[in-house]
């Protein structure tokens, strides 16, 4: 993140989605213009506007665009593997869970 930045811990990210009740609709762009149909829940009342990036995986393709968004957190899960927050097309609730470090996800960037 630039500089008076800091990319959120997994407690940071459980902050936010703890104070929304879970609900990511509140976090995602409206409409089917980026996400995919039905793009269930989709309020953008934060104003956060998520997009469904999808991700870069190993081998540098990408996979998702249109129907999930990935977010890494700044928080390890293992060696390996870091936490993250993820949201889909088709539900409207914010999903955790850790994936391999070598992935390419995207970041929010939260002002110091």
């Amino acid at each position: 993140c630039p500089t008076g930045w800091h990319l959120p811990s997994d407690a940071e990210w459980t902050a936010l989605t703890t104070y929304l009740d879970g609900d990511g609709g509140k976090l995602k762009e409206t409409g089917t213009t980026h996400w995919a149909s039905p793009n269930t829940g989709a309020t953008n009342q934060t104003g956060f506007t998520a997009l469904p990036g999808g991700y870069r995986n190993s081998s540098g393709t990408f996979n998702y665009i249109g129907n999930y968004g990935y977010w890494w957190s700044a928080t390890e899960h293992s060696e390996t593997n870091a936490w993250s927050r993820y949201l889909g097309y088709d539900y409207n609730y914010v999903s955790r869970s850790n994936f391999d470090k070598e992935l390419g996800f995207s970041v929010r960037c939260v002002r110091d």
